[in-house]
């Protein structure tokens, strides 16, 4: 059984992870709050204080009024599923050119550039032909977020799948295993750790690109991007400003998912991530 102090020591070194963890975070948006008041009432004048209002107002006129809330929160649970949608394909794309890639120089010499345009393709200008060829519903708007998050999969997971120890390619060589063997036992397992920082870097990118086509697009059922538009048609900073924060809360919330999903995987014997823990 475990003593009452061994317990109390448990308990505070609890109490003192969770304060290490929490405390720089919250003193920062502290500094935030307070630094918002002081452009709001001390930089801007009286009657151009609806450009930025104060933090209260924010919270009275977008979170404790129910119309404009739960109206948000809608828009952020259409945003996500697009976004959930979209990370899921480029991460099947990505990974799968990826594993493709790293068997033969002469595939990577061929499909890398490509991966290189999606990166650098300027997705504002291609909206519209997405629009056009796809529809303005569901479809481009996830065809959108596969676009802006494709990259950093595929050159995360081709690194991390080219960077198996050498030795333990010599191995498998001398046990005669094929290419696919060789990436099950080998390359896969090896690549783990980059795979997800990959997605982590991937998943607020899909945020990003789910909130881009809403604002875009603008039909079908709305999400944040398309609240967004129409609060600041109709200067309304409260609730816009209330849907910039919630729209920032689940790109923090998918790249902490990814890193807590990572460190479980990977963290016990990489420690690039289990140095995340301390």
């Amino acid at each position: 059984m475990t003593s009452p102090v061994g317990r109390n020591r448990s308990v505070s070194d609890r109490a003192r992870e969770l304060a290490r963890v929490t405390l720089p975070p919250t003193l920062v948006a502290l500094l935030i709050i307070l630094l918002w008041y002081g452009i709001t009432f001390y930089v801007l004048e009286t009657d151009r204080r609806f450009l930025l209002p104060p933090p209260h107002a924010v919270i009275q006129e977008g979170i404790l009024n129910t119309e404009v809330l739960l109206e948000i929160l809608g828009g952020l649970r259409q945003t996500a599923m697009v976004s959930v949608l979209g990370l899921a394909i480029a991460f099947a794309i990505g990974f799968s050119m990826s594993l493709v890639m790293s068997q033969a120089k002469w595939i990577e010499r061929s499909l890398y550039p490509w991966a290189v345009v999606c990166q650098t393709v300027p997705i504002l200008a291609i909206v519209p032909l997405l629009g056009f060829w796809f529809g303005f519903g569901l479809m481009s708007r996830v065809t959108v977020c596969v676009i802006i998050s494709l990259f950093p999969i595929v050159i995360n997971s081709l690194t991390g799948l080219q960077g198996a120890d050498p030795r333990l390619h010599d191995l498998l060589t001398l046990h005669n295993a094929n290419r696919w063997t060789r990436a099950l036992r080998l390359q896969i397992p090896a690549a783990r750790p980059l795979i997800f920082t990959g997605l982590r870097t991937s998943a607020g990118l899909s945020v990003i690109g789910a909130i881009v086509g809403d604002f875009f697009f603008g039909r079908g059922q709305p999400g944040l991007g398309i609240l967004l538009d129409r609060y600041s048609r109709r200067l309304r900073s409260e609730e816009l400003l209330t849907a910039v924060i919630v729209a920032c809360l689940l790109g923090v919330v998918a790249f902490w998912i990814f890193g807590v999903i990572g460190r479980r995987a990977v963290g016990h014997w990489d420690p690039s991530w289990a140095e995340e823990k301390h």
